[in-house]
């Protein structure tokens, strides 16, 4: 396999100029299972795990390589496990915060440049969650890109489009039926050689049987619609990268129960750029859009110029984005007093053995 199939590039060629290509070599990760990956390289695929060194310097998940990602690797013999030393910067990372009281991020999938966000054209439907993914995809980097997935089932077809169109201001959306083949070429378009797209969405929209069109063949398993709740049954159960026949790359990724913000605000700038337009027109420029006089945000809201619920949705991210920063600088205050107080321990034992 050529690198520049596996999406290699000039940032990745700088990074890695670094190591000694006699020792080293690089590869991507293509499955991440349990304390062990499935890696291509350009002589071929292999399994591997990260180094003794690696281990023990990594702070939190989020320093652990995910699909998507480039490794250094160590040049094992062929059949032999591989040994991974390093992870190149990344370009861009989905993730979300993992479930539950604790802020570690989950990298949902790396180095991507565009993201298809998926989401059905029958009951799950969802404009909020479908705010939440927009914002998390641009704050991740990539260009997202929304498909309205079983447009065969949809019997007001316009009428979803044009109610998709108010919460995604300059985000291509592409109806498509995957049963049909309606849409699905106007996707190809983004996955053309080197290029790498993640398909994000809830369970049972429909991703992996859009990657077997992707594909034209039947690669993903895949299950068909709940007569009693109209949803799919969800099938994927791990993240993996897959080359398509024509040079590019899809990451598939299971369905998502919980999506969580991660610490950034920069997504949420791109994703709510009405309200944040109407903000500036704002008369205070710390106005908090609650009671002061001279609110834009509140006086479009009450002429009906801006939706009420997604408002609140902004309202509802924006504290979501508040508690996971404080979150992060608890944590990195945390590491940096448990750095120090293992470096003033060495030195305390450093002269306690020269005495």
């Amino acid at each position: 396999m050529k690198l520049s199939i596996l999406g290699w590039n000039e940032h990745f060629a700088h990074h890695f100029s670094a190591y000694d290509e006699q020792v080293y070599r690089v590869g991507r990760v293509a499955v991440e299972h349990t304390h062990l990956y499935r890696v291509y390289c350009e002589d071929g695929e292999t399994l591997a795990a990260v180094s003794g060194k690696y281990l023990y310097q990594a702070q939190g998940r989020q320093d652990f390589p995910a699909v998507g990602d480039w490794v250094v690797l160590n040049r094992s013999l062929p059949g032999e496990q591989a040994v991974i030393h390093a992870l190149l910067p990344r370009q861009t990372k989905f993730s979300r915060k993992i479930a539950g009281k604790t802020s570690d991020e989950q990298i949902v999938a790396s180095n991507v440049d565009t993201v298809f966000l998926v989401m059905a054209l029958n009951r799950d439907f969802n404009l909020r969650r479908m705010e939440r993914y927009i914002t998390l995809a641009w704050d991740s980097g990539a260009s997202p890109v929304i498909v309205l997935s079983k447009a065969d089932l949809c019997a007001d077809l316009d009428e979803k489009i044009s109610a998709v169109e108010t919460v995604a201001f300059g985000v291509p959306i592409h109806p498509v039926s995957a049963m049909t083949g309606a849409g699905v070429t106007d996707l190809m378009r983004y996955v053309t050689t080197g290029q790498t797209v993640a398909l994000l969405g809830s369970s049972g929209v429909g991703k992996s049987t859009l990657i077997n069109c992707l594909m034209g063949e039947e690669l993903q398993k895949t299950q068909s619609v709940r007569a009693d709740d109209d949803r799919g049954r969800h099938t994927t159960t791990h993240r993996e990268m897959i080359l398509l026949p024509g040079g590019g790359i899809l990451i598939d990724t299971p369905g998502m129960r919980e999506l969580h913000m991660t610490g950034s605000s920069e997504g949420i700038q791109d994703a709510f750029e009405d309200i944040l337009a109407l903000a500036e027109q704002c008369r205070f420029r710390d106005c908090r859009h609650e009671q002061e006089p001279g609110c834009a945000v509140q006086n479009a809201l009450q002429r009906g110029d801006l939706d009420a619920s997604r408002y609140e949705s902004y309202v509802k991210l924006q504290k979501e984005l508040a508690y996971m920063s404080r979150r992060e600088n608890q944590r990195e205050q945390l590491a940096e007093k448990e750095k120090w107080k293992q470096i003033h321990k060495q030195i305390k034992q450093h002269f306690n053995f020269k005495r």
